[in-house]
């Protein structure tokens, strides 16, 4: 723990110095480490998740990978096992509740415990929403994916956490959530609402689980391939000071950095990762 010192010189003016209370240096390397501890990681098939999968690994950490794909989350576990990780994939529907409880409980019994979960799912958005053609449907499901089964899994991650002394929950969210743009409605209402209950649980979770969340801007995702042209790219990088669209990588770093011990005081915040800049569609 380190402490802020007043000392006086010979003209009587304060200055402060850090001082460490332990007297113990301050290490990097075990401030990222997550040698020891389990992640569980959804829609860690491809994209973000993936990423985010890959770099919990390289830190460390044994994973499991819940994706809808199983032949993609089995590829991405073969990868983490030649990296000398344990790895597991299970196919889930976060729609299906009995997926979700099964996503935990085989956590527990292939690892024996659970310290890291990333909510990475998600679905909607891309400026197709119009109001008046949307279903009801079709809202329902935007927020079951996006919000409803994050905070399943927190439930039923929670406990576990709890028993193992260390718990770190990221919640992958969007700029969609802060941003106005046409036909996004559902899905930008889901991210923020994930935004809010993000911050409602950290009071519920503290002080032995934190939780966070990680905003992406436009990522170079298929997802964003699907609707991105050369004009809205050009449109997008003159409102951002880092002129260039981001990277997985961008993303899986701020979720190591919630993930891991050197974020270790944060909790109910949202980290937009976005150049510096907004990123819309229209």
């Amino acid at each position: 723990m380190n402490i802020f010192e007043l000392k006086g010189n010979r003209d009587g003016v304060k200055s402060v110095t850090c001082k460490n209370k332990t007297n113990k240096t301050m290490d990097l390397n075990k401030m990222l480490n997550l040698t020891g501890m389990v992640a569980l990681v959804t829609g860690g098939g491809n994209g973000i998740g993936c990423g985010s999968v890959r770099i919990l690994a390289e830190a460390g950490a044994d994973v499991v990978i819940g994706d809808v794909n199983l032949a993609a989350a089995e590829e991405v576990a073969e990868d983490i096992r030649e990296m000398g990780r344990r790895a597991l994939a299970l196919k889930c529907d976060v729609t299906r509740d009995a997926d979700l409880m099964n996503l935990v409980e085989r956590t527990i019994v292939e690892f024996g415990k659970l310290n890291i979960l990333v909510n990475n799912v998600g679905v909607g958005g891309g400026g197709r929403e119009n109001p008046f053609r949307v279903t009801v449907e079709y809202f329902e499901r935007i927020f079951k994916v996006n919000v409803f089964s994050a905070w399943r899994l927190c439930q039923l991650a929670v406990p576990y956490m709890k028993q193992a002394g260390y718990g770190s929950i990221v919640n992958i969210t969007s700029m969609g959530s802060i941003n106005r743009s046409p036909n996004m409605s559902a899905y930008a209402s889901s991210k923020a609402a994930l935004n809010h209950m993000t911050a409602n649980l950290a009071m519920d979770f503290g002080p032995d689980v934190r939780i966070n969340a990680v905003g992406p801007g436009a990522v170079e995702t298929q997802a964003l391939a699907s609707v991105l042209t050369p004009e809205i790219e050009k449109k997008m990088l003159e409102h951002t000071p880092i002129k260039r669209l981001g990277e997985i990588e961008d993303i899986a770093g701020a979720v190591l950095f919630f993930a891991a011990p050197i974020s270790s005081w944060i909790t109910g915040q949202v980290l937009f990762v976005n150049g510096g800049g907004v990123q819309t569609l229209d």
